[in-house]
């Protein structure tokens, strides 16, 4: 009778551990290289949207839009020591639809990892507390129309290339959530930034937040 060979259960057992260290040596490799590739895709519409606030600017006395992000129009209470603005924020456009007319996309607004978020990373509030559920999911461009949210301290303060101190200094514009950018384990939370003077970078939430303390 003839004689077949087989794997022996050992055998099987060394193949299915080496496949499985393979597959742990190359997934990191994976994840980093299409995160990569987001990141680039996302920098792209920031340096675009920097395009649009740079012909805004100067079809209105070198002003940036007087416009909101979904933050303010929808959790207003953030300006609450300054109700003359917080009662005009129902009545003040998006930011991604005052800069429409000088984009040729709505997918400049959509940061291509944005997968949503429960709460606002700067202020602890729940973005849209009167929806069900109050979150942005599934994602900030799917229910807000934007991927990325504004400095509307600009707004507020009537400012623009024209009175910017500083403008390589100056966060313009940024991702939603320092999770789309970021890593889970260890939590490091980053986010694209677009500036003044229309350069991009990624930046770590207190790299951020260092710059929200810079003046105009």
């Amino acid at each position: 009778m003839a004689k077949y060979k087989a794997f022996t259960l050992v055998e099987l057992l060394v193949v299915i551990a080496i496949i499985a260290i393979l597959a742990a040596l190359l997934f990191p490799a994976f994840f980093a290289a299409r995160g990569k590739a987001l990141q680039i895709s996302c920098t792209s519409n920031l340096h675009q949207a920097g395009l649009a606030f740079m012909m805004y600017s100067q079809d209105y006395d070198e002003l940036y839009p007087y416009a909101v992000d979904p933050a303010d129009k929808y959790t207003p209470q953030i300006w609450n020591q300054f109700p003359a603005f917080e009662s005009q924020i129902p009545t003040m456009p998006l930011i991604q639809n005052a800069l429409m007319p000088y984009c040729k996309s709505k997918e400049i607004f959509h940061c291509p990892a944005d997968d949503g978020f429960n709460i606002e990373e700067f202020t602890g509030l729940y973005i849209d507390p009167n929806a069900n559920p109050p979150n942005a999911n599934p994602s900030s461009f799917q229910k807000f129309g934007t991927s990325y949210y504004y400095r509307t301290e600009i707004a507020f303060k009537h400012a623009g290339d024209a009175t910017f101190q500083n403008p390589s200094q100056l966060n313009v514009l940024f991702d939603g959530s320092g999770r789309w950018h970021g890593s889970t384990f260890p939590q490091v939370l980053r986010y694209n930034t677009l500036f003044a003077d229309g350069h991009v970078k990624n930046l770590t939430y207190d790299q951020l937040n260092n710059y929200w303390d810079m003046p105009l």
